[in-house]
């Protein structure tokens, strides 16, 4: 059990994406993006334009009040939702209702970019997986937190969600200390995907990926310049945009962490080449 399957274009071929259709946004599938806070915005942006660029038809966004507008107009393609808000700029517990009538319209739901690890996330969390959508999900960043306290809350979904835990999350997800997670990541995410029957994207400069069986795989070519502000926003969105298209769970995760790696490493070689970089 302590063998992984390497991700490789050879693994990838065996397990290809669904084709898009050539003349129907709506059946290239539709996301919703529940993403930011005034502290973060830019988080929005990333997480939504990546399920665009993983061939999503559509993209819903709902964020905290204040953030709508110019949500909107940063991104003219999408159709963006203004949710109650906090006093601190945050979106409320009180935006569940619109969240999960929302996630229901959708083929698949991105929870968490840019989203604090605090009681409004949590409570919007709780209230939608009580209720859940048939569509596929995917918890990062500060959604991920209402998992900690029961774990059975994933169980009820028809199909496992996503998780994208880096290190410092995945400590908090277990209750351990940061250091046992980087010691050992694969045991992490393996723990993880069983506990909260989930896929679980453990992040780092080596990405685990296991699937709530325990089948594991490694993905080991990424790059350095990934290990920045942001980096997990877009991969979020590029696993829900690939969820939207069809792709079973797993398979959007092994898709969404090659892609994502691809791409670090063709901008980095880029940039390295261009003068002065």
């Amino acid at each position: 059990m302590d063998a992984c399957i390497p991700v490789t274009p050879h693994l990838l071929r065996e397990r290809g994406l669904p084709p898009p259709e050539a003349d129907s946004k709506d059946a290239r599938g539709r996301v919703l993006v529940v993403a930011g806070c005034l502290e973060v915005p830019g988080a929005i942006l990333l997480s939504a334009e990546a399920a665009l660029r993983a061939g999503a038809g559509k993209v819903r966004i709902a964020t905290c009040r204040d953030l709508a507008v110019p949500v909107g107009l940063a991104m003219p393609e999408a159709r963006v939702l203004a949710l109650p808000q906090s006093p601190d700029g945050r979106v409320s517990a009180e935006a569940a209702g619109v969240v999960i009538e929302q996630a229901r319209a959708c083929d698949a739901a991105l929870i968490g970019p840019g989203m604090m690890d605090d009681g409004e996330t949590s409570g919007l969390v709780r209230a939608l997986l009580a209720d859940p959508p048939a569509g596929a999900l995917v918890l990062d960043a500060g959604a991920m937190a209402a998992l900690a306290g029961d774990p059975a809350r994933t169980h009820r979904l028809e199909r496992p969600a996503v998780i994208t835990p880096h290190a410092g999350e995945m400590a908090r997800l277990l209750g351990v200390e940061r250091s046992a997670i980087e010691a050992d990541p694969l045991a992490a995410a393996r723990e993880a995907a069983a506990r909260f029957r989930t896929v679980t994207v453990m992040k780092g400069a080596q990405t685990h990926i296991v699937v709530p069986d325990g089948e594991a795989y490694l993905h080991v070519a990424g790059h350095a310049g990934l290990a920045t502000a942001g980096s997990g926003d877009v991969l979020a969105g590029l696993i829900a945009g690939l969820l939207a298209r069809g792709t079973g769970p797993g398979e959007a995760a092994l898709w969404g962490v090659y892609l994502h790696g691809a791409a670090g490493r063709r901008l980095g070689l880029r940039r390295r080449r261009l003068p002065g970089a």
